[in-house]
């Protein structure tokens, strides 16, 4: 049989556009399906007043992999953004991630050897293994810490109480014992100049893309066009929910044009306290170096809720009833010969952008 393109990817975010370009460079003919009406995924940026709005939740790219790193600086410039995110409890201000400064706004110390006679004191009150999220929190990072700056976030983000959630969600809590700032600890760091969507279209320069296409509802006449499919969109939808829907969290986002030049002063202040409904305020103009002098700002309150079929999933919830779920979808798609399942939905967990890239990487010379 006479195929048009050795590979029809759906979905035009990070995997998808890593692929595709991976292939055309090894001479193969790729064809991009894409059902949001842009490409980028949920690293979508857009220009608004002279603003880099990331529109699906703020992107910051980290990684460790000089590999994946040089390959990116390809096709973008990154700039040298540091997130440094604020938190608000009840309109008290704590830098994160936990770090000496953290600590010195909480009890006033001003040494790691006074910070850790506390901290070692708190994680105390846990004994044997902990039977939930909240004991583990505790047991990390302390009751102070926990109270104020990880119950109402968590509680917010998953839309149930910490008691009632399982303790693997929060293997590690970052803690240092410095004034660092710095939310990630990866050597390279920073967010593409002009924004995630150039670096996305740059990725797929001479790949074709068809946008506002669902390839769920059109693969009867979209398969036959390719000899393999890459599908990188969520599994159980692939299988039209055979064995049942696996569980999301999903977001909502409110979105503001404001006209002044500073809202907070910082591109991500986490709301920590259980009463405010959202769990953080994104000011994007702080993403790029020079939007700052905009006489507007634009910010996005962001909502943790409740996926839904027909609302974008974000967040597998990877409890051990969804992962044996996953486990039996993930046995259907083993046993698909001319079909790859990459990414983030496909394969049901939560990975970094650099994961992402390195998936892709490795599965377009695996393929």
């Amino acid at each position: 049989m006479s195929y048009q393109y050795d590979y029809l990817i759906v979905g035009a975010g990070l995997f998808g556009a890593v692929f595709a370009q991976q292939k055309t460079e090894q001479g193969k003919k790729c064809l991009v399906v894409e059902k949001r009406p842009h490409i980028g995924g949920n690293i979508y940026t857009h220009l608004q007043d002279g603003i880099q709005v990331h529109q699906y939740g703020p992107h910051i790219f980290h990684t460790a992999n000089r590999e994946v790193w040089n390959y990116l600086n390809r096709f973008a410039e990154f700039n040298h953004f540091r997130y440094e995110p604020i938190a608000n409890y009840h309109g008290q201000l704590y830098n994160l991630p936990f770090n000496m400064n953290t600590f010195h706004q909480l009890w006033g110390v001003n040494t790691p050897a006074e910070a850790a006679v506390i901290l070692d004191r708190q994680r105390m009150e846990i004994t044997g293994e902990p039977k939930n999220l909240e004991e583990q929190a505790i047991r990390l990072v302390g009751r102070d810490v926990y109270e104020k700056l990880v119950k109402g976030y968590t509680e917010k983000q998953w839309g149930r109480p910490c008691r009632e959630l399982p303790a693997f969600i929060i293997r590690r809590l970052p803690v240092r014992m410095s004034y660092d700032n710095n939310y990630f600890n990866h050597p390279y760091q920073g967010i593409p100049v002009g924004g995630y969507t150039r670096m996305i279209g740059n990725l797929l320069t001479n790949v074709p893309v068809r946008l506002g296409v669902d390839y769920l509802q059109c693969r009867d006449e979209l398969n036959p066009l390719a000899e393999k499919i890459v599908y990188t969109g969520p599994i159980d939808a692939f299988y039209g929910y055979c064995y049942g829907p696996l569980e999301y969290r999903s977001l909502r986002f409110e979105t503001e044009v404001l006209d002044i030049g500073n809202y907070q002063g910082v591109a991500g202040m986490n709301y920590t306290d259980s009463e405010t409904p959202y769990t953080r305020i994104v000011e994007h103009k702080w993403f790029e170096f020079g939007s700052g002098n905009s006489e507007k700002t634009i910010i996005t309150r962001e909502y943790s809720i409740q996926w839904q079929q027909g609302v974008p999933p974000y967040y597998p919830v990877n409890d051990k009833k969804n992962q044996e779920l996953y486990d039996r979808y993930r046995v259907l798609a083993d046993r698909e010969a001319n079909i790859l399942f990459g990414g983030r939905l496909a394969e049901y967990r939560y990975y970094d952008m650099d994961q992402v890239v390195l998936s892709a990487l490795q599965n377009s010379c695996s393929e």
